[in-house]
């Protein structure tokens, strides 16, 4: 299992952002969350399959229609203590 971390900066909040994300992630089965930041960013970790977290990182490029999607950055983390589920927070 691998993971990863997002931040993705632009207008991703109050667009459905985090919400459209979990659809996208659990379709792709994947585990983890989405979550509003302070500085208006959302943070997206991940963890499951190489190929899974390559696709969500190519539809966090663009986001959902309403998302303007400004700066994506992704670091590798550490894949243990995956979570069972995908969520919002």
């Amino acid at each position: 299992m691998n993971a990863a971390r997002f931040i993705v900066r632009g207008r991703v909040q109050g667009v459905f952002f985090r919400a459209s994300t979990r659809e996208v992630a659990v379709k792709l089965k994947l585990t983890g969350h989405a979550r509003n930041m302070i500085d208006g960013s959302v943070e997206v970790v991940a963890y499951g399959d190489s190929v899974a977290l390559d696709q969500l990182e190519a539809w966090l490029h663009d986001g959902p229609p309403s998302a303007d999607v400004q700066e994506l950055y992704r670091e590798e983390i550490g894949a243990h203590d995956a979570p069972d589920a995908f969520v919002t927070k």
